[in-house]
């Protein structure tokens, strides 16, 4: 009963993430194209994977919620739960390759930044991720992969703005472009490290009997 409780807590949780990560995420691409910041067209862009990311979190609860005790499908709770932290580990490594290969070319053929809005779209960003962390934050002793991978995600989201910032910040101050593009690269190494501790630790879930 009580596991069941605490799953119902994250499902409605994981709900509101979804809704206002989603808000956020227009927000960012859009500023990042009108900004023409790769770093913080970045931190929208992951946000979008985590829109998907997220949603299958929740979507994940739900199933596991109505199937658990079903006589007619064979349901086991904990591979399913590791079966979309899987997922959702692959699509962030899948979105971290891309922002690298992006701020490579950035980095080779900058363009001009309109630092100040990028700045504060960027700054909103982190708000919510840290809004999202705090919903999202869990005991370790809760081994549920997955809220692991959601709360992996919005840590990740919450990188990527930190860098944005300082990448614009510095390249405002020091009219280094390069700076931005920079960011970006350092936010894809990174995430493609958690990336790749979540899918070992899923996997091993995956392929257990």
């Amino acid at each position: 009963m009580e596991s069941e409780n605490r799953t119902r807590h994250f499902e409605k949780r994981t709900r509101v993430i979804v809704i206002l990560t989603a808000l956020t995420m227009v927000v960012e691409v859009s500023f990042g194209y009108y900004t023409r910041s790769m770093a913080l067209l970045a931190d929208g862009w992951h946000m979008g994977s985590h829109v998907f990311a997220l949603g299958l979190t929740w979507l994940a609860y739900i199933i596991s919620r109505r199937f658990s005790d079903s006589v007619r499908y064979g349901f086991n709770r904990d591979k399913f739960l590791a079966l979309t932290g899987f997922t959702s580990a692959l699509v962030l490594l899948g979105f971290a390759v891309f922002v690298g290969w992006e701020s490579v070319a950035r980095f080779l053929s900058p363009k001009p930044i309109r630092y100040q809005d990028a700045i504060v779209v960027a700054f909103i960003g982190l708000v919510v991720n840290l809004i999202s962390a705090w919903f999202l934050h869990h005991d370790h002793e809760y081994h549920d992969h997955n809220i692991r991978a959601a709360y992996l995600h919005v840590l990740a989201d919450g990188l990527t703005s930190v860098a944005a910032i300082l990448a614009l910040a510095g390249g405002w101050l020091f009219d280094l472009p390069a700076l931005d593009s920079i960011g970006g690269i350092i936010c894809s190494l990174v995430i493609v490290k958690w990336s790749i501790d979540l899918i070992l630790s899923t996997g091993k879930t995956l392929i257990r009997n």
